[in-house]
């Protein structure tokens, strides 16, 4: 059905091929004439990044995190080195690098964060509250890692790092130093069933957290943790006070520092002896374990988590984006940079490790840990056996401060994004105090935070960490993926970026979000139900409330996924499947933001009045809209 308003001809809804009919607006003289990208934002109530690296660095920013410098080396030579390589790679070509593109290119179009942009098919906007949802619970708990590396960072100011040795107030009588001369070292393990423990071991558990028996003894909140968590949150705050345009140069810093200190570790790294026996253990490839299921689905897990895909944040990022920004070539970039870092992490971490062994008259499968224990007791320990350990314990951590900053900020950036995209709807008050709601949340974010500064604390941690953003993300991701492959159209989503970059995406990129993604993303979740086993932390297993606990953190994101639905049909009029057709269809909001961009694109304009149009004028209308088209 048409509507005539005045100076404007538009539809009510996409007709058949799913094209709107291009409008004319000779009320507005502004939506006849071209913004110019080099003055300014391009869309000035929501403002662009001020410059194209801003928007780059931002999302190597967000995607180079924690899991490239603990995460990657681990899995690396616990699936057979370098033969690992094999399907990391077949993994970014069939999954990471298509799902990277297609969230990239969804946000940029429409210029909306994860909410709001489902009004291409309003059925599945419950993807999106999934999307902040467990976007927020991992900026919840990712805080707490940031503010144990503050805690670190602090004190390495001394002449000599406390986890070097034993005597402290903290250490028991098993803390041990070990070395290779060391006959206590038997068979070149540390644990020879006596209980021996590092000092750095014990500094981390003892010192840092003063860990309990269990998630049941939670403790009182240690407040050299909590201060450490303020000091994270004022900085997460001060970085966004001002939206994109304080971020957008926070990331110059932030995404640049660490491969600065990444390069300084390597070079350090390679001239200690027993370097070499690390880095050969980190690369020598084991075809035989590419046989085990369990390779190709931590290769997959590693990409999808890695690249950050389904939390919201490649939306919000990409939606500060100028038009016709190219971000296809950005997608490639980031992708290809972030495994890079991941890669190139591994040689840094394993020539540190290589020593550590060495020094103590160990096997380098000894040494290694996954996790926080990497990053907060195996590290640290090797590094405290370097000359000038307390420069190199700087630079460390003030590299891990920055990664995990970046990722960070990003991911609350998404939260207030999609939270202020959708409150500006019912008072515009919202956008322009946006920075109030930032501190609010900020504040909200750093009481809840304070559970994980208690002595139980990293117990709730482990919890956050392993079920707010599992199975959930690959389910989200997996929807998404189908909504724009399958109900909106694959062929009608290209012809939109057709118009966005100049070009149509070819043939690899439909068969991806069509076929290979999907079949990836089912395979992992197949593989996270048959692979489960009972919850751990170090020796400690959890009880069977906790897990219980950790599968709500679950399912609080997959609820909106599956409940909003329902309660969107059930409040439009009409039959059920007219209802259904209707909400599957996108609103007459979907497009791009700009008048100019939707007339380009063949979107319908919105006008801010609506008034009769003369019938005499509505022939002239529709002819100069054709030739417009």
């Amino acid at each position: 059905m048409t509507e005539i308003q005045s100076g404007t001809v538009a539809t009510s809804g996409p007709p058949e091929g799913g094209k709107y009919m291009m409008q004319v607006n000779d009320g507005d003289p502004k939506s006849e004439t071209k913004p110019s990208p080099e003055k300014g934002d391009e869309n000035e109530t929501r403002g662009n990044w001020t410059g194209k690296l801003d928007f780059l660095l931002s999302c190597v920013s967000f995607a180079v995190g924690l899991g490239n410098i603990w995460r990657f080396p681990f899995l690396c030579y616990e699936n057979g080195g370098g033969a690992f390589l094999i399907p990391y790679v077949l993994m970014i070509f069939m999954a990471g690098l298509p799902l990277f593109f297609l969230e990239l290119s969804f946000g940029q179009f429409a210029s909306q964060g994860c909410l709001s942009i489902w009004s291409i098919s309003p059925l599945f906007k419950g993807l999106g509250f999934g999307m902040l949802i467990l976007c927020g619970l991992v900026t919840l708990y990712y805080n707490i890692i940031i503010a144990y590396t503050l805690f670190y960072l602090f004190a390495s100011f001394t002449s000599d790092v406390p986890w070097r040795s034993c005597g402290h107030p903290w250490n028991s009588e098993n803390c041990t130093v070990f070395s290779k001369d060391d006959n206590r070292t038997w068979n070149g393990t540390f644990d020879n069933g006596t209980g021996y423990a590092r000092p750095s071991e014990e500094y981390f558990n003892n010192y840092v957290l003063d860990i309990s028996d269990g998630i049941h003894i939670m403790g009182p909140v240690k407040w050299d943790l909590a201060l450490c968590l303020l000091l994270a949150w004022i900085l997460v705050f001060l970085s966004l006070v001002k939206g994109i345009k304080t971020s957008g140069k926070v990331v110059y810093v932030t995404s640049i520092f660490p491969y600065v200190v990444l390069t300084c570790l390597l070079i350090r790294g390679i001239t200690l002896e027993g370097a070499i026996d690390g880095i050969i253990y980190y690369i020598k490839p084991d075809i035989e374990k590419l046989k085990q299921a369990k390779v190709w689905q931590d290769a997959a897990v590693q990409i999808f988590y890695s690249l950050g895909t389904a939390f919201g944040s490649l939306h919000t990022l990409a939606s500060y984006n100028k038009f016709h920004n190219n971000c296809f070539r950005d997608a490639i970039a980031v992708t290809f940079i972030n495994c890079g870092t991941s890669i190139f992490a591994g040689f840094v971490i394993f020539s540190v490790i290589g020593f550590m062994a060495h020094d103590a008259g160990m096997a380098v499968d000894k040494v290694v840990e996954s996790g926080p224990g990497l990053a907060f007791i195996a590290y640290p320990e090797a590094i405290a056996r370097m000359p000038l350990s307390t420069l190199w314990a700087l630079l460390f951590f003030l590299m891990v401060f920055m990664l995990g900053l970046g990722s960070e900020f990003c991911m609350f950036e998404t939260v207030i994004t999609g939270m202020v995209d959708e409150l500006e709807k019912f008072n515009p008050v919202f956008r322009k105090r946006k920075w109030l709601v930032t501190l609010l949340m900020a504040v909200l974010m750093y009481i809840l935070g304070l559970s994980m500064v208690t002595n139980g604390g990293i117990y709730l941690l482990t919890i956050m960490n392993s079920f707010s953003a599992g199975l959930s993300v690959l389910i989200i991701a997996m929807l998404e993926c189908i909504v724009i492959a399958y109900i909106y159209g694959a062929d009608r989503f290209l012809d939109d970026l057709n118009v966005m970059l100049g070009f149509r995406p070819g043939i690899y990129w439909k068969a991806c979000w069509k076929l290979l993604s999907p079949a990836f993303l089912m395979f992992i979740i197949v593989f996270t139900f048959v692979g489960y086993s009972r919850m751990k932390y170090n020796t400690y297993t959890y009880p069977v409330w906790a897990e219980c606990l950790g599968w709500l953190m679950t399912l609080a994101s997959l609820v909106p996924v599956f409940v909003y639905p329902i309660y969107y049909l059930l409040k439009q009029e009409g039959t059920f499947m007219e209802r259904l057709r209707e909400s599957l269809r996108p609103t007459s909001e979907w497009g791009p933001a700009l008048e100019y961009h939707r007339k380009e694109a063949g979107f319908p304009i919105l006008p801010e009045e609506s008034q009769v149009t003369p019938p005499d004028e509505v022939k002239k209308l529709f002819k100069e809209a054709e030739s417009n088209v």
